[in-house]
C-alpha cells in the first residue's frame, strides 16, 4: 500500500539525516548543527512548495509550526543526551517513546487497525529497539543517571509531537495541506532555534567536514519530513509513525558500511523484524 511505502522511505531517509547530522555533531556544537541544517535545507523546500503547489491552510500551518517547534527541541535534547555517553540506552528510549507514542494517540482517537497490522506495528517497535542496540564505543560512558533517562525520554516524546502534529496538520486540511506544514515547521524550528542560541550561546560552528556533513542533513532532514506528511495523507497516524521510526536501521547500515561498526546479532534480527513488520501492515 502506498501509506506502507511513504512511511518506510521516510524513515530510511530519516537515517540518512541522523547519520549525517551525528557525523557533524562529532566535530561541532549540536544546536548550531541542527540550526544550520533548517537553514540550508530553505532552497529545496521553496522547490517542492513550487512543485506541489496548492493554497495554504490556516488550520494545517498552526499544526505544523507546533510540529517544527516541539521537534528541534527534541533533536536538541537528543545530542545533549548522546553527548553524555551511554548512547545504548538513549537511542533505544527515544525511538521507542517517539513510536509508541503517535500508536497510542492513534488507537485513542478512533483508529482500528486490523490484527495483522497491529502484530505489525508490535514487530516495529521491537525491531526499533533491537536495531538502536548498537555496540559499545570506547570510552563510552556506562553510568546510567536519572538526567540522562530524563532526557532521553524528553527526545522521544519531542519526536512522538511532531509526528503528531504533521499528521494533525494534515488531516486538519483534509489531505490538501500540501507541503505548507513542513515550511511552518521549518519556520518555527528556525525561530526556536535562534532564540535558543542567543540565551545558550553554544561555541564551536560546525566548519570544514562538519560543515558538509550539515549541508547534507539538513536537505535529507526535511525531505524526509515532507515523505513523512504525504504519508499521513493515505494511512492512519498508529500504522505510519512507527513505520517511519524505523530510521535507525538506515543509520546501523551505514555506520556498518562507511565507519565500519561491528554489528551484532539482535540488530540484525531487528533488521528482519523491520521487514517482517513492514509486510504485515501492508497486508
Amino acid at each position: 500500500m502506498l501509506f506502507v511505502a511513504l512511511a518506510g522511505i521516510s524513515g530510511l531517509v530519516w537515517g540518512v539525516g541522523d547519520f549525517a547530522g551525528g557525523k557533524a555533531t562529532q566535530r561541532a556544537a549540536a544546536l548550531p548543527v541542527a540550526w544550520l541544517s533548517k537553514v540550508v535545507s530553505l532552497p529545496l523546500l521553496a522547490l517542492y512548495l513550487i512543485a506541489m503547489y496548492v493554497p495554504p491552510h490556516l488550520g494545517s500551518l498552526v499544526w505544523g509550526a507546533l510540529g517544527g517547534c516541539v521537534g528541534i527541541i527534541g533533536m536538541m535534547l537528543f545530542y545533549q543526551a548522546l553527548s553524555a555517553g551511554a548512547m545504548t540506552v538513549v537511542a533505544p528510549i527515544a525511538a521507542v517513546t517517539s513510536a509508541a507514542i503517535p500508536v497510542i494517540v492513534g488507537l485513542a482517537s478512533g483508529e482500528r487497525p486490523g490484527a495483522l497490522r497491529l502484530v505489525g506495528v508490535g514487530c516495529a517497535l521491537a525491531a526499533i529497539t533491537l536495531v538502536s542496540l548498537a555496540p559499545k564505543r570506547p570510552g563510552e560512558i556506562s553510568v546510567i543517571t536519572g538526567r540522562l533517562i530524563g532526557l532521553a525520554v524528553g527526545s522521544g516524546v519531542s519526536f512522538a509531537l511532531f509526528f503528531i502534529s504533521l499528521a494533525r496538520a494534515s488531516d486538519s486540511a483534509e489531505g490538501q495541506a500540501g507541503l505548507w506544514p513542513i515550511a511552518a515547521s521549518q519556520s518555527s524550528a528556525l525561530v526556536v532555534g535562534a532564540i535558543l542560541l542567543a540565551v545558550l550561546r553554544p561555541g564551536h560552528w560546525p566548519k570544514a567536514i562538519a560543515l558538509r556533513w550539515t549541508l547534507v542533513a539538513g536537505p535529507i532532514d526535511m525531505t524526509a519530513n515532507a515523505i513523512y506528511l504525504l504519508a499521513t495523507k493515505y494511512g492512519d497516524l498508529s500504522l505510519v509513525a512507527p513505520l517511519a521510526a524505523l530510521y535507525p536501521v538506515t543509520t546501523v547500515i551505514l555506520a556498518l558500511v562507511v565507519d565500519h561498526e561491528r554489528v551484532r546479532t539482535r540488530q540484525v534480527v531487528g533488521l528482519v523484524l523491520a521487514l517482517v513488520a513492514l509486510l504485515l501492515v501492508s497486508r
